[in-house]
């Protein structure tokens, strides 16, 4: 096991912060592990983990992020809305298949519903699990195509009035995908580097797998291998893969947006429609959960702590797992990556929501 940490940034504090994420790594069982936390831009990233390191250091490696890909697109569609070439309010059928008969219910699904996970859809379509059972740990998602989701879509009976509750949907989020693809006539995979990987300079960041050797390899709850996710038709649901470096210049870009109510000097500058969507997915919109204690963003996680409130994503897939965080208040951010499939007495997002909760 070799672990190392970097400071990144000659900043006071640093070290302690290097200490903080030794400690909590012990935490973790995976092959490869990446701790990393900006604060006010001063980054230190810690590497660790039972395997042996390849020739790439693990921070340079590309992470599959699993349902934590949703925050990219949240941010395009708030993008495209600032831009004035969609609305939170049009409605997917309409974009989609215009002048096709659906469901009633299926008709009032808004861009928003579908991001927010109140649309009323489940969390993947019927027909999907007959043909992703048989391979399961191996490739559930590869046997379902974009035109399978939409047919889905489009032929649906949502369990409950859009807009009415909260139901967590990579089948809802997928079609938002392809809901914008058509609005705009640019595939997804294209509209997101234009729109956002781009813009950001997050050149580290894909929805497919990068040359060989580039990426990290996920792990099964044995260890064993396991081949690079395929997320067939649910790509905006949770394709994007990221060097965790690449994670925290994601993050720092929501917390400039936040700069003004905090004390730590003028943000870089933001193409104003950037600026607005990064404002505006961080913005708190909707209670969710028993007795609607938790608050939900157009697509965080929207949380308190002791130092002000968190926003955060959490992801997985067939053998890796990631975690993106921040909080506005004070500048904070920490993502967060493992090599191995979660399982019941994993504590991967415990450890990574405690550094983002807990740290001062």
């Amino acid at each position: 096991m070799t672990d190392t940490t970097a400071v990144l940034a000659d900043t006071p504090g640093s070290p302690a912060t290097a200490r903080l994420l030794a400690e909590a790594a012990g935490a973790v069982d995976a092959p490869d592990l990446v701790l990393a936390v900006s604060r006010n831009g001063a980054r230190t990233v810690h590497t660790g983990g039972s395997g042996e390191p390849g020739p790439v250091p693990r921070e340079l490696l590309g992470y599959e992020l699993g349902s934590a890909s949703k925050p990219f697109a949240g941010l395009l569609l708030a993008r495209l809305v600032a831009q004035g070439r969609v609305r939170y309010a049009d409605r997917a059928a309409d974009l989609l298949a215009p002048g096709l008969p659906v469901h009633p219910a299926v008709r009032r699904i808004t861009l928003r519903h579908l991001l927010t996970h109140t649309s009323g859809l489940p969390g993947l379509p019927a027909d999907f699990y007959p043909q992703a059972v048989p391979r399961w740990s191996t490739d559930p998602y590869g046997g379902y195509p974009a035109d399978r989701v939409v047919r889905a879509f489009l032929r649906a009976r949502p369990r409950h009035r859009p807009g009415t509750r909260w139901h967590y949907s990579n089948f809802a989020v997928s079609v938002l995908g392809h809901t914008l693809a058509a609005a705009t006539g640019t595939p997804w995979e294209v509209l997101l580097h234009q729109q956002v990987l781009a813009p950001l300079r997050l050149a580290a960041t894909r929805v497919r797998p990068g040359p060989e050797g580039t990426d990290a390899v996920g792990h099964g709850r044995d260890g064993t291998p396991v081949p690079a996710l395929d997320t067939g038709g649910f790509t905006a649901a949770g394709a994007v893969r990221a060097t965790p470096l690449d994670l925290l210049t994601f993050l720092e870009a929501h917390l400039e947006a936040h700069v003004e109510d905090r004390p730590c000097g003028p943000p870089a500058p933001l193409d104003p429609t950037l600026g607005a969507a990064l404002a505006d997915i961080s913005r708190p919109l909707l209670r969710r959960g028993l007795r609607h204690a938790h608050t939900h963003t157009l697509t965080w996680f929207h949380h308190p702590s002791p130092y002000g409130p968190v926003l955060f994503h959490a992801g997985a897939t067939l053998g890796q797992q990631a975690f993106l965080g921040f909080r506005p208040d004070t500048g904070l951010a920490v993502a967060a990556t493992a090599t191995r499939r979660v399982h019941r007495a994993d504590t991967f997002v415990a450890t990574a929501y405690g550094l983002l909760t807990e740290t001062p």
